[in-house]
């Protein structure tokens, strides 16, 4: 299986709305898997395989669908900013910068919160909630879970 066939296969994933296929073929584990509607995580295994990762944008109908996932009201009022993949949490972008948000401070939508390191790959975590943080879930440098609330929110 060379990388031409791999990206046909994305195709054909993102054309039908598919969030995970695998496939096994002469010795070779493809593996692929959709992110919250926002990347494509390729994982491949086999004899010789030498595929690098590549991040393919989903279509804007499936990352639009995905939104109310990551930003979600519980019943307390509060909005919650969740890790939309499994990874490492980072309050900044290194670790003599400042921290991208603080406790107290009103958040708007699309604005970077925090980054998600995944598979080596850095991901700008953005708010879907405007308002003002409350409360900061995970300690920096934490492992996070899929759905995982990083942030707690005062919705404005």
């Amino acid at each position: 299986m060379n990388l031409k066939e791999i990206k046909e296969i994305l195709c054909l994933m993102n054309e039908n709305n598919l969030n995970e296929i695998e496939i096994e073929r002469d010795g070779l584990k493809l593996k692929l898997k959709k992110s919250m509607g926002q990347e494509m995580v390729v994982r491949a295994a086999g004899p010789e395989t030498h595929y690098a990762v590549e991040s393919i944008p989903a279509p804007k109908a499936a990352a639009a669908a995905a939104a109310p996932q990551t930003a979600a009201e519980p019943k307390n009022g509060k909005g919650e900013i969740k890790s939309p993949m499994v990874g490492t949490f980072y309050r900044s972008p290194s670790p003599e910068a400042e921290p991208f948000v603080e406790v107290g401070q009103t958040v708007e939508v699309g604005q970077v919160v925090c980054i998600v390191e995944a598979m080596k790959l850095m991901n700008e975590i953005k708010s879907e909630i405007r308002g003002k943080i409350t409360e900061v879930a995970v300690q920096n440098g934490e492992p996070v879970e899929f759905g995982q609330a990083l942030f707690i929110v005062d919705p404005l």
